[in-house]
């Protein structure tokens, strides 16, 4: 992925940060230079190693306030993967990574196809089609799935609706993100986020799953429309193939690290790339930077396709079916060849992302790629 098709993917992607999150990414690109840069009691990682050795050696205060753990304490009163310390952690962590491994990707990809086939038909027809809607509802049929209890004696469990559970999950993540990141506080913003909490909480049958729901639909619905975006722009879409395109979807979440930043708070001292951290400093580690995002071929492969779901004991459990939901995506878009006819950046979002994406078919479907 290089040449004049990737630096007009680039422009095209970095207005989603300069729209929705101009402080951030000011402030990212200014101290990108430097591994760790520290600014009061805030310390921001970008080194690749730095970034791994905090999230694998560093202890982390999971309870503390503008923390993923912290905004999981407040949707859902604690007790939750987010927000739990040593043995109760990892065996949570051991327990969601099974329910989010190979055997759930291939259990819902029926669904993914159902959805994305019925959806996509409109560009058949010469219709221009936003996926921003189609990627929440298939980010709100997916955390349904992984929240509802398995059906019983009794009969089946209630699934809560795709569109609805997507909807309530992105507002309690903008209402809580802005405790994350900097820039102006709105006022009001505890008791919206109480609201939207409250919402979600509502169209789950366990409250505990909210910040699962939370992280499974925000990361997907950032993560589907700007990955299209970037196969239009760069020209990818004639190139990809059922053999190619898991590697193709990690590369895209290298490229665009839906999640850029990972709020934390160190509990220990400690020394990271020569910088002297406290008990108590804010981290930011920025997985984008941790994930040479910013460059066509990373210096460390591997270690920069990873970082955008975290490391070790803290590596995101849902790796395995995200990269498999986003090839199934990008496969069944491949066909049509669709191009980008406008693209609104989302102002409110807790993940840089698009509010609208709207495609156009390139070519009629049957002469592309295929499933």
């Amino acid at each position: 992925m290089s040449g004049a098709g990737t630096r007009r993917a680039r422009r095209r992607d970095r207005r989603v940060y300069l729209a929705g999150h101009p402080v951030l990414f000011v402030l990212l690109a200014a101290t990108r230079r430097r591994p760790v840069v520290r600014i009061g009691r805030t310390v921001l990682v970008h080194g690749g190693a730095a970034y791994h050795e905090v999230l694998t050696r560093l202890p982390l205060d999971r309870t503390a306030a503008g923390t993923t753990g912290g905004a999981a304490a407040e949707l859902t009163g604690g007790g939750l993967l987010f927000d739990q310390d040593g043995d109760d952690h990892r065996a949570a962590r051991r327990t969601l990574a099974a329910d989010l491994g190979a055997r759930t990707a291939l259990r819902l990809r029926p669904r993914w196809q159902a959805v994305l086939d019925e959806r996509l038909a409109v560009l058949g027809r010469g219709l221009a089609l936003d996926l921003v809607p189609l990627a929440a509802e298939l980010a709100g049929l997916t955390a349904a799935a992984l929240t509802t209890p398995a059906p019983t004696a009794a009969g089946p469990a209630g699934a809560p609706d795709p569109l609805l559970l997507a909807h309530a999950a992105t507002e309690a993540a903008a209402a809580t993100a802005r405790d994350h990141l900097p820039g102006r506080r709105r006022p009001g913003g505890a008791e919206a986020a109480a609201t939207a909490a409250a919402r979600l909480n509502s169209l789950l049958p366990d409250g505990l799953d909210a910040m699962l729901a939370v992280a499974a639909v925000n990361t997907t619905v950032a993560a589907l429309p700007r990955a299209a975006a970037w196969c239009a722009d760069a020209g990818l879409w004639a190139g990809l193939t059922p053999d190619n395109a898991p590697g193709v979807a990690s590369e895209l979440l290298r490229l665009t690290a839906p999640s850029p930043v990972l709020p934390r708070v160190a509990a220990a001292g400690a020394t990271v790339a020569g910088c002297p951290i406290a008990r108590g400093d804010r981290l930011v580690l920025v997985a984008r930077h941790a994930a040479e995002s910013h460059r066509d071929t990373p210096v460390d492969p591997a270690r920069a396709t990873q970082a955008v779901f975290g490391a070790g004991p803290h590596a995101c459990p849902g790796a395995a079916a995200a990269r498999a939901l986003l090839a199934e995506f990008l496969l069944a878009l491949a066909p049509y060849r669709p191009t980008v006819v406008r693209a609104r950046a989302d102002h409110r979002s807790a993940l840089p992302g698009w509010a609208e994406l709207q495609v156009r078919a390139g070519r009629p479907a049957g002469r592309g790629a295929s499933r």
